[in-house]
C-alpha cells in the first residue's frame, strides 16, 4: 500500500496537487481528521487493491495542534504501513497574491489582523511538520504543469516508463482528413509513391518491399534524421511542461503507404530511445 500525506501552506496548491494525483490513480481523501488515518489505513491493507493508493490531505483546518497526526503517523509506522510526506511550499508573496484573485479567506484570518501574519502563524504551526517530509515543493514559480510533472517523477509507480509522457505515432491519409487529436502533424507526400507500381499497390508501408521502395534514394532516411533532430529535442522538453500525451500523425495521401512505413520507423527510433510508444495506422483498412 502507498500512502501520501499532503500538507503545507494554505494558497501554496495542495488541492492541485491531490488533483493531479487523482490523475495518477492515487484514492485522495481531503482533510480526513488525524485519529481515522490509521483505521482507514486498515481498510486498504485488508481491501482488495481498491485503496493501494491512497491520498490524505492534512492541512491547518484540521485544527492547530499537530499531535493527533503526528500520533497518527506513529501508529502507522507501528503498522508497518509505509508514508510519505510532501509539503506544499510557496513565498509569502505569491500566496498573498494568489488570495487576492481567490477572494478567499485564510484559515487564520479570525486570528491575526492581517494576511500576512495569518501566513507568518501558518508557517510557525507547520514548521514542524515540514521537517518531517520527504519533499517538499515549492510552487511560487511552477506553473500548474511543470507541478504535474514534478509530481509524475517522484510517485510515478512501476516500470522505467510509468509516469513519463505517452506518445502515439499515427499514419493517416489526407484524403480522410487530419486526425483531431494529433499535436504534431507531418506531410510525407514529397516521397516516392508505391501507389504507382502495381506489384506494391496492394501492399502497406509495413511490408518490406514498400519499405525499400520509399527509403530507397536517401530522402526518406534523411527525412527521417531531421525528423529525429526536432522530435528527440522536443520529446523532453514537453514532458517537462506536465504534457502526458503526445500524439504524432503522420500523412501520405491515402494512408497506406509512405506515412505508414514513416510512422513506423520514427516509433521506432522513439521507443529505442526509452520513450513507452504506441504505433497505430488509421486508414489502412479504407479505400
Amino acid at each position: 500500500m502507498e500512502f501520501v500525506i499532503i500538507s503545507g501552506l494554505s494558497g501554496a496548491g495542495k488541492s492541485k496537487a491531490a488533483s493531479f494525483m487523482e490523475d495518477m490513480d492515487f484514492f485522495c481523501v481531503d482533510n480526513l481528521p488525524a485519529p481515522l488515518i490509521p483505521k482507514f489505513a486498515e481498510l486498504g491493507m485488508a481491501g482488495s487493491g481498491e485503496y493501494d493508493r491512497v491520498v490524505l490531505v492534512t492541512d491547518i483546518r484540521g485544527g492547530t495542534n499537530f499531535d493527533s497526526l503526528f500520533q497518527a503517523l506513529t501508529d502507522l509506522k507501528a503498522m508497518k504501513c509505509a508514508y510519505r510526506i510532501l509539503f506544499m511550499d510557496a513565498s509569502d508573496e505569491t500566496i498573498i497574491k494568489r488570495y487576492k484573485e481567490s477572494r478567499r479567506s485564510h484559515p487564520l484570518a479570525e486570528e491575526c489582523d492581517s494576511l500576512e501574519q495569518a501566513i507568518s502563524l501558518e508557517r510557525q504551526m507547520l514548521e514542524p511538520l515540514r521537517r518531517r517530509a520527504e519533499y517538499i515543493i515549492d510552487t511560487t514559480n511552477l506553473s500548474p504543469a511543470k507541478l504535474k510533472g514534478e509530481l509524475r517523477r517522484i510517485f510515478a509507480k512501476g516500470s522505467s516508463t510509468e509516469g513519463r509522457m505517452d506518445i502515439r505515432v499515427s499514419s493517416f491519409g489526407f484524403k480522410h482528413g487530419v486526425p483531431m487529436e494529433a499535436d504534431l502533424v507531418l506531410d510525407v507526400r514529397f516521397l516516392p509513391n508505391p501507389y504507382y507500381v502495381a506489384d506494391l499497390r496492394p501492399l502497406t508501408g509495413l511490408d518490406q518491399g514498400v519499405r525499400d521502395y520509399v527509403f530507397h534514394g536517401g530522402q526518406a532516411e534523411e527525412f527521417l534524421e531531421r525528423l529525429w533532430a526536432l522530435v528527440g529535442w522536443l520529446l523532453p522538453r514537453y514532458e517537462e511542461e506536465g504534457k502526458t500525451a503526445l500524439v504524432i500523425a503522420v500523412g501520405c495521401t491515402g494512408g497506406h503507404h509512405r506515412s505508414v512505413a514513416i510512422a513506423h520507423a520514427l516509433a521506432e527510433r522513439i521507443r529505442g530511445q526509452g520513450w513507452p510508444v504506441a504505433e497505430s495506422h488509421r486508414d489502412l483498412g479504407r479505400n
